[in-house]
C-alpha cells in the first residue's frame, strides 16, 4: 500500500466496503457521539467520514486529534445505516472504521477556523492565507482560476496562437503606471524594470516574423490599489497578431472569451452579440468607457429644455461654457419616495443631488410632479417626457456640470436607478467593444497635449489625422467591456517610425526622446515592420466575474492587502547593509 493513502477523500463509494484503505488529510470537524468519535477527514477532492470507538487500538490517540491536524489513518470501509446516508457527500454512503493513525502534523491553536461561514478580517486572513486557502470556498475559487486559464490556452491554441514567453527583467517604459525598478549589481546607478506589460516584446515578435503570439503573461504595475485591481502584480491573456485590422482582433478574442464564459457561467446568459459602442457615446449615454449593459437605460441631453428656464440652478449652469444637462430615465420610477431615495444616493455619492420630475394618472390625462416640473413649466416638461418616451408611473433624473465632473456619479445613478426600476438582466454577462478612443488629451490645468490612452497605438487616418486639432484624433484602440468591467484594452499599433515620430512629437516628445526611450523598437520598425495588433484581457477580473466577486483578491492566490503587503511573507522589507553595499545604493529616511 501506498505510505500515505490508497485513495483520496472523494474516491469511496458504496462498492468499496469491507476493503482495506489507506488516507490522509486534514481533520476538518470532530463529533463525539457518546464515546464514538466522528471525524470529517479532508483533503483537496473531498471529505470522507470516519469514525473510532473504544475498541479501536488507537482510540486513545484518537481522541487528541483537534481541527487541522493533518494525519494518516487506516482503516476498513463501512456501508452507512440507511437513515445516516448524507446524499449532499459523494462518500455520504460509506464511513471508515479506524485501525492505525499516523498524526503527519499537528497544528497549533487556530487563528481562524477552516470550519464554518465565520467571517474574519481580511487582514486576518491574507496573514493566514494558506489556512484561508484550506476553506472548501476558496479551494473552488483556486480551481476555478486554474480550469479557466486551462480554457484560455486550450481555445488560443485552436485559433492558431502559439505561446512564447517573454523577459521579466527588462528597461522601464511609460506603460500608464509606475514602475517596479530592479538595480542593478553590475552597472551600479542603473536600473531594469518589471514589464508593465508584453507590449513592446510582442510588437517586436511580430517584426521578428512570428504571425499569432498568446501568453498568459504576469504584469508588474506599481498602482494604487482598488478592489478590481492589484496593487503590485496580475497576470493577462496578451495576445498579438500580423496583417490585420481591428475586425480580425475581434473575430479572434470573441470566441475565446465567449466560450470561457459559456462553460464556467454556470448557466448564466452570455450575449451572443457583442454591439461596437463608440467612446464618445460610451460616455454619453452611461457616464463610462465600461459600461454595465445588462441595465438598457440610456442617458440623454436635456440642455435645451432648461436653457433660460425658471430652473435657475441648470440655467445658470448653462451659461458657462462646456456644461450640458443629461437625465436618466427611470420607467417605472415614478413617487416621490423612489425619487427622494434616488435624490439621497446621488448625496452620498458626493453631489449636491439630482433633479427629478415624475408622471402620474390625473383625471385629465397624465401629471408631471417635482420642483423641476414647477420651475421649468408644463411645455418643456411635456418636451422632455416625449424625448425620453416616458409616460405614467415613470421618472426622469437630471445631473448638470461638466461632464467630467458628474459623470462617475451618473454611471453609478444610473445601474442604481435600474436595479431598483426592474430594469436591470442579473444573471447575464452583457459584453460590448469600446471603440474610437480619443488619441490624445488636454490638461485643463496646463493646457498641455498628452496619451491620452496607449502611445503605440496607429491613429485613424494615418500621418494625414496629425496634422490637425490633436483632440479630433482618434485611434484604433478598443476595450471590452462586461458588467461594468474592463475585461480587454488593446489596439492596431503604429509600426511606421515616421507616423510614430509625429505622434510623439505632438505629445512633447522629439524624435531624439523617442529613439533614448523606445530605440529597440524604432530601430526594428525601420526593418519592414507589418501591420500588427492585438490585446490583453485581464485573467485576475475575468475569474472573478465567473466566481460572482466584487474583490479581486478573493481569486489570487497570495495577493497583497490595501496597502501593498504581503502580511503572511512580510514584503515589502528592509535590505540588508550587505545588500546595499553590493547595489551601491543608500536608502534616505523618510519625509516627514
Amino acid at each position: 500500500m501506498h505510505r500515505y493513502r490508497s485513495h483520496t477523500c472523494d474516491a469511496l463509494r458504496l462498492t468499496d466496503a469491507g476493503h482495506d484503505v489507506r488516507l490522509s488529510g486534514w481533520v476538518h470537524r470532530i463529533r463525539d457521539h457518546g464515546g464514538i468519535l466522528f471525524i470529517d477527514l479532508r483533503d483537496h477532492y473531498g471529505l470522507t467520514q470516519v469514525l473510532c470507538d473504544p475498541d479501536s487500538p488507537v482510540f486513545r490517540d484518537v481522541e487528541k486529534l483537534r481541527a487541522e491536524w493533518c494525519v494518516r489513518i487506516d482503516g476498513t470501509v463501512r456501508a452507512r445505516d440507511a437513515g445516516l446516508v448524507n446524499p449532499k457527500l459523494p462518500t455520504g454512503e460509506i464511513e471508515v472504521y479506524v485501525r492505525a493513525l499516523e498524526v503527519l502534523g499537528p497544528a497549533a491553536e487556530l487563528p481562524l477556523l477552516v470550519f464554518g461561514d465565520q467571517e474574519y478580517p481580511e487582514e486576518t486572513r491574507l496573514r493566514y492565507r494558506y489556512l484561508d486557502l484550506r476553506r472548501d470556498e476558496m479551494q473552488r475559487k483556486m480551481v476555478l482560476r486554474s480550469d479557466v486559464v486551462a480554457s484560455i490556452r486550450r481555445r488560443m491554441w485552436d485559433q492558431g496562437f502559439r505561446e512564447y514567453q517573454t523577459p521579466i527583467i527588462t528597461a522601464s517604459s511609460p506603460e500608464g503606471a509606475r514602475d517596479f525598478l530592479v538595480p542593478s549589481r553590475l552597472h551600479p546607478g542603473k536600473f531594469y524594470a518589471l514589464p508593465q506589460a508584453p507590449q513592446q516584446f510582442k510588437q517586436l515578435l511580430m517584426v521578428s516574423g512570428f504571425d499569432r503570439y498568446f501568453q498568459i503573461a504576469p504584469c508588474f504595475r506599481d498602482e494604487d490599489p482598488r478592489a478590481d485591481r492589484s496593487p503590485t502584480d496580475f497576470y493577462q491573456l496578451d495576445l498579438e497578431m500580423s496583417f490585420v485590422e481591428q475586425e480580425d482582433v475581434f473575430a479572434a478574442v470573441t470566441p475565446v472569451l465567449r466560450g470561457v464564459f459559456e462553460e464556467f457561467g454556470r448557466g448564466r446568459k452570455v450575449d451572443a452579440d457583442w454591439p461596437r459602442i463608440s467612446y464618445a457615446d460610451a460616455a454619453l449615454w452611461y457616464g463610462t468607457d465600461k459600461p454595465d449593459l445588462r441595465c438598457p437605460l440610456k442617458m440623454q441631453v436635456v440642455s435645451e429644455h432648461f436653457r433660460g428656464s425658471g430652473f435657475a440652478v441648470f440655467a445658470r449652469l448653462l451659461e458657462q461654457e462646456g456644461t450640458e444637462v443629461r437625465a436618466i430615465p427611470a420607467p417605472g420610477g415614478g413617487s416621490r419616495a423612489f425619487c427622494d431615495r434616488m435624490n439621497a444616493f446621488a448625496q452620498k455619492e458626493g453631489l449636491p443631488g439630482m433633479g427629478y420630475i415624475f408622471w402620474r394618472e390625473a383625471a385629465d390625462g397624465i401629471e408631471a410632479a417635482g420642483p423641476v416640473a414647477k420651475n421649468i413649466g408644463p411645455e418643456r416638461t411635456e418636451a422632455i417626457r416625449a424625448q425620453l418616451g416616458l409616460g405614467a408611473g415613470d421618472a426622469v433624473f437630471f445631473l448638470g456640470g461638466r461632464p467630467q465632473q458628474f459623470e462617475k456619479v451618473a454611471a453609478k445613478a444610473r445601474v442604481e436607478i435600474g436595479r431598483e426600476t426592474g430594469n436591470f438582466e442579473e444573471d447575464r454577462f452583457a459584453f460590448a467593444w469600446i471603440v474610437d478612443f480619443p488619441m490624445y488629451q488636454k490638461d485643463a490645468e496646463t493646457g498641455k497635449i498628452d496619451f491620452e490612452h496607449n502611445p503605440f497605438s496607429m491613429p485613424q487616418g494615418g500621418l494625414e489625422a496629425l496634422s490637425g486639432d490633436p483632440l479630433a484624433v482618434r485611434g484604433f484602440q478598443y476595450d471590452l467591456a462586461c458588467n461594468g468591467y474592463e475585461l480587454v484594452s488593446g489596439a492596431i499599433r503604429n509600426h511606421r517610425p515616421d507616423i510614430m515620430f509625429r505622434a510623439f512629437a505632438l505629445a512633447g516628445y522629439d524624435e531624439d526622446e523617442v529613439r533614448r526611450r523606445f530605440g529597440g523598437m524604432v530601430s526594428a520598425f525601420t526593418y519592414g515592420a507589418p501591420p500588427h495588433g492585438g490585446c490583453a484581457a485581464g485573467i485576475d477580473r475575468i475569474v472573478m466575474l465567473l466566481a460572482d466577486e466584487v474583490n479581486i483578491r478573493e481569486v489570487i492566490l497570495f495577493p497583497m492587502n490595501q496597502r501593498a503587503e504581503d502580511l503572511m511573507m512580510g514584503a515589502p522589507s528592509e535590505p540588508t547593509n550587505e545588500q546595499l553595499r553590493d547595489l551601491r545604493l543608500r536608502v534616505l529616511p523618510p519625509e516627514d
